[in-house]
């Protein structure tokens, strides 16, 4: 084993960084609810992807990827590069003596981690592998090929992700669609005869390992689906990032049959085990709900974040199973997001039988770029950190911390439900009536996105939806706000700064974004 000190190029303190979310209400004062340990965070003079890029001579590049819990002294990380390794000591505060030791080696890129019995699962860009210790000597004996089939044309892009397990036990990849591909590579594509697109097989689709060794193509439509997760109900879901086809970020509910909006996926849907069939065109160009009626495979997604103010790159998805342990948001995911090196927090809810919720700010100030994220045996959350040099704030190129609640109770929007005429919000202590009853102390407006081929897309067709009524509950932790001018399938964002607590604190985070695919009948 070797000592964290000959690991680092460089440790740096986190929290330190004090930039853009500075400016956010209340953004100053997280850590006096949720502290950032750093376990390990280095920097470099080039950027990890540059074809010079080395670690020192006596240490590796802690560009986390995935990362399994183990017991409640170590982790597992995998990172990128091709490695995992088992940390020992990391719950100790401060992790001073935290221990190394390489488990597993010459893996290609793996982006998840998952302890599954006496096994490391992970998926590489060709395969999902099972790896054992059978002597237990804590280094890998065998690597066992789970599933493979999915298309590899040597597209630099062609990432994949996972595995995430559900309910059913199944095992979960998503799988990134090729940017850019040409001349050899479409030798290894596949077409769609009617729509002429081509990918690589199942690119841009979500994929599930049965317990009886089944790989089975489900859903479709992805663009960058770096983060998979279920929710406290089992049910899967994966995050995107904004780009062609894909508006801004957003959080997806994985089922069979469902198209999400990234028009390339749809090269596989001549395929043998297709889920996804009769698409003869693609609108290209409108408004997401006029999109929606015209493509009747494509769903909407559950929640989107609304491009840089929550966030740029989303990545991981993380169930809070704490049971309080992490503070009050049992039950609840964690978005990691890449760019802007912070943690979002996601509320859901089913309305007619589908998932729609809001989005909240929850967490910033992280040494790098956030990539994956585990819970703790203690409820903390391991945060691993790689930015792969492209741009993200945060002072270094990559690493592990550890996010830890410090027991007090941050005044925060907890949950916020759609109603029939407006929203209900419930919040993390009582409010002060007063504040939480003026109509004033809200504001709100509406919008929606371009649905089409080029990167991204601007809000559109904005509204001020009005707040005629806050009714605030007789225990005085929920306020029911009436408003005029609710529209289906738009975004509705929520501003908040007139509340305060009964101790006359105001919000930690103010904003909340709620999509509002459905209103309740």
């Amino acid at each position: 084993m070797v000592n964290r000190s000959r690991i680092l190029v460089a440790l740096v303190c986190a929290g330190v960084w004090v930039g853009l979310w500075g400016a956010v209400a209340g953004a100053a004062d997280e850590s006096d609810y949720y502290r950032i340990v750093s376990i390990a965070t280095s920097s470099t003079s080039l950027d990890s992807r540059d074809p010079n890029w080395k670690p020192s001579e006596d240490g590796i590049a802690l560009e986390v990827s995935g990362i399994a819990v183990l017991d409640s002294s170590r982790v597992a990380v995998a990172i990128r590069k091709g490695e995992i390794w088992i940390l020992d000591g990391v719950y100790d505060d401060p992790p001073k003596n935290v221990t190394y030791k390489q488990f597993a080696t010459a893996l290609h890129e793996p982006l998840g981690l998952l302890k599954l019995d006496d096994s490391l699962v992970t998926t590489q860009r060709t395969e999902l592998t099972a790896i054992r210790d059978l002597d237990g000597d804590e280094v890998a004996d065998e690597y066992k090929t789970l599933a493979s089939g999915w298309g590899v044309t040597g597209n630099y892009h062609e990432y994949a992700y996972g595995p995430k397990l559900d309910r059913n036990g199944d095992l979960w990849v998503t799988l990134n669609i090729g940017m850019g591909i040409k001349g050899d590579m479409f030798k290894h594509t596949v077409a769609d005869p009617t729509l002429g697109y081509r990918q690589g097989k199942w690119r841009g689709w979500g994929l599930k390992l049965s317990s009886d060794g089944d790989l089975k193509p489900v859903c479709a439509g992805m663009r960058s689906p770096s983060g998979l997760g279920a929710n406290a109900d089992g049910d899967m879901f994966y995050t995107d990032q904004q780009g062609n086809w894909v508006a801004t970020n957003s959080l997806h509910h994985m089922r069979e049959g469902v198209f999400f909006h990234h028009a390339e996926a749809l090269a596989s849907m001549s395929q043998p085990g297709s889920t996804i069939t009769g698409v003869s065109k693609v609108p290209n160009g409108l408004p997401l709900p006029q999109a929606l009626r015209q493509f009747p495979q494509m769903q909407p997604p559950a929640v989107w974040f609304p491009y840089k103010k929550m966030g740029q790159s989303t990545t991981d998805i993380m169930l809070d199973t704490s049971d309080g342990e992490f503070g009050p948001f049992a039950g609840q995911l964690f978005v990691g997001e890449f760019t802007q090196a912070a943690i979002n927090r996601v509320f859901l809810e089913k309305v007619d039988g589908e998932y729609q919720g809001a989005c909240f700010p929850f967490r910033h100030g992280f040494a790098s770029a956030v990539l994956r994220m585990a819970q703790g045996t203690d409820g903390s959350m391991f945060v691993g950190l790689s930015n792969r040099g492209w741009s993200s704030l945060g002072s270094a190129s990559y690493g592990l911390e550890r996010l830890v609640w410090t027991g007090k109770t941050p005044f925060e929007i907890k949950e916020m439900r759609a109603t029939s005429d407006g929203f209900e919000l419930t919040f993390t202590g009582p409010v002060d009536p007063t504040t939480a009853g003026d109509v004033a102390s809200y504001a709100m407006k509406s919008y929606t996105y371009l649905y089409q081929s080029a990167y991204g897309s601007d809000e559109i067709q904005t509204q001020t939806p009005k707040v005629t009524q806050a009714i605030v509950a007789e225990d005085r932790m929920k306020v029911r706000l009436v408003v005029e001018g609710l529209r289906e399938l738009y975004v509705h964002e929520l501003d908040a700064a007139g509340v305060r607590s009964a101790a006359a604190e105001p919000l930690l985070h103010h904003d909340a974004y709620y999509t509002l695919n459905r209103i309740p009948k």
